[in-house]
């Protein structure tokens, strides 16, 4: 069995008590239509910089789900123009692959990444079959939005094109499971995004040897740090939403906190770090002096010091 893998990417497009004016959707919720650029997936150790350059069959199968995306009327960007802009502006140094990739992400804009694993099986009668498993992910948190497998008709070809066209457009074989049936999947998880807000982990923790914990009093109002976070949150909240696990003198968990797609203030988008810095700033006003952060996928991690 040979496996190949592609990833696909669609785009999109003051701290108080009261609602941040960038998560304050004031009752209004913009449409957006995601725009899609295809990149390929690397493995450890290959480079998402140079990894289309050896190996033609990833971009012609590259340039065949671009395809079918176009197909679709969705509009689509060329990953390798981008990858050159970001080349030519020395826009990427680190080495790390991962950081590189995240890099990579966010300087195209993506709202939606959907990993593509092209699954290669040879049978005795010297038939191919391929299998593309498709699975999207919200860019800026990692949350699944839809998953399905395709499967393409046995064949007797080596033309990889061939395979991965029939695979992804499967009308003349009367495939059940099509890409139309994907793509509405995602589409629906994605308005949903758009209406409540998409949804990320806050742990906020106390560092050793720090004059402070979440029981300490704080402010002017009489309340714990704990109770002023959470009075802050329902504020700073997408749309009020948000669900508190539990808190105790050293950890705060909020295990589902609503965030919008875009900042409701300027339309541009809008990610967890964002509020993040938000969040922080907020301690700090409280009287807590130094606070760190930690942003990984669709987890923040605050600590006080």
């Amino acid at each position: 069995m040979k496996s190949i893998f592609l990833l696909i990417i669609f785009f999109t497009g003051f701290t108080s008590f009261s609602q941040l004016k960038a998560t304050n959707s004031g009752g209004q919720v913009t449409t957006v239509q995601p725009k899609i650029m295809v990149i390929p997936y690397i493995k450890e150790n290959e480079d998402l910089r140079t990894v289309l350059e050896a190996d033609v069959n990833k971009r012609i199968i590259l340039t065949e789900i671009k395809s079918a995306f176009d197909a679709r009327k969705f509009t689509t960007v060329d990953f390798l123009a981008k990858l050159k802009a970001a080349k030519d502006n020395q826009l990427f140094t680190s080495s790390n692959q991962s950081d590189f990739k995240s890099q990579m992400i966010q300087f195209s804009g993506a709202d939606i990444y959907v990993e593509a694993e092209m699954l290669m099986s040879n049978f005795n009668n010297n038939e191919k079959q391929l299998r593309i498993i498709l699975t999207a992910y919200e860019a800026s948190t990692g949350n699944s939005l839809s998953n399905i497998i395709l499967e393409g008709r046995r064949t007797i070809t080596d033309d990889i094109a061939m395979l991965a066209m029939r695979t992804v457009n499967p009308a003349q074989d009367n495939a059940a499971i099509t890409i139309e049936t994907f793509l509405n999947t995602m589409q629906g998880k994605f308005n949903e995004v758009v209406l409540n807000g998409k949804s990320i982990v806050i742990q906020i923790g106390v560092a050793q040897g720090s004059k402070y914990n979440l029981s300490s009093d704080v402010g002017t109002n009489g309340y714990t740090l704990a109770d002023e976070i959470e009075l802050w949150m329902e504020g700073a909240a997408y749309k009020g939403n948000y669900h508190i696990q539990g808190a105790t003198e050293l950890l705060m968990l909020f295990d589902d906190v609503r965030i919008p797609l875009r900042d409701q203030n300027t339309n541009a988008n809008y990610n967890p770090n964002r509020f993040a810095m938000e969040l922080v700033k907020h301690i700090k006003s409280l009287g807590v002096e130094t606070v760190s952060k930690e942003t990984k996928g669709n987890t923040i991690y605050i600590t006080l010091k």
